[in-house]
């Protein structure tokens, strides 16, 4: 399986990049959100796309997020039934990632019915099965403490799960120790919590 891909942008469009990584382009499909990443690369900048491979009988589609925080919530989206991969990577185009996982959070069901091809039983089903599933209140982090703590706390919490502990505990830490100390990276507010824990 391929965690990721990284080359240089030899073509891109706001539905695909085609990476080339030594001799070979890779085709992958993208979202509107990692469009605008990589379109603000300057030129002949090496690009890392994380991705998800759809192996069909008649296909092998590659799908390329910028970050693996935007694949999560896309793996998440397609395992609801109902949610094929194009439909997912539309919700992604027309939303952010915190944006989505309020929408769950909140049973905002308007939000995901305005994406096309998602009518209101389909909104609902994803509600319903990711409600339990998302780290509710990771926006209000965001606006207290910006996307650098984010994405701290988000690599944080998956350390602290790998070691055992509850998703609700750690969260609970990291959020505290985070809106306290904006500084801190990754092993820093690991060893913090661990200590609060």
């Amino acid at each position: 399986m391929i965690e990721y891909i990284k080359g240089s942008v030899a073509e891109l469009t706001p539905t695909f990049v085609v990476l080339e990584n030594n001799g070979i382009g890779y085709m992958v499909n993208i979202s509107l959100s990692t469009y605008d990443v990589i379109a603000r690369t300057q030129k002949d900048e090496v690009v890392r796309v994380y991705v998800y491979e759809a192996i069909r009988e008649d296909s092998h589609t590659l799908f390329g997020f910028a970050a693996k925080r935007e694949r999560d919530m896309f793996l998440q989206l397609i395992g609801v039934s109902g949610v094929g991969t194009n439909t997912a990577r539309m919700i992604l185009s027309s939303a952010t990632v915190e944006q989505i996982e309020q929408s769950i959070a909140t049973n905002n069901v308007a939000l995901l019915k305005s994406v096309k091809g998602v009518g209101a039983k389909t909104a609902q089903r994803i509600i319903v099965d990711l409600k339990d599933k998302i780290k509710v209140g990771d926006s209000a982090l965001i606006e207290k403490t910006g996307v650098a703590a984010t994405a701290v706390f988000d690599e944080a919490l998956a350390a602290l799960m790998m070691l055992g502990f509850t998703q609700q505990q750690s969260s609970k830490v990291l959020k505290k120790l985070l809106q306290q100390h904006t500084e801190l990276n990754v092993e820093q507010a690991i060893k913090m919590s661990l200590k609060m824990m």
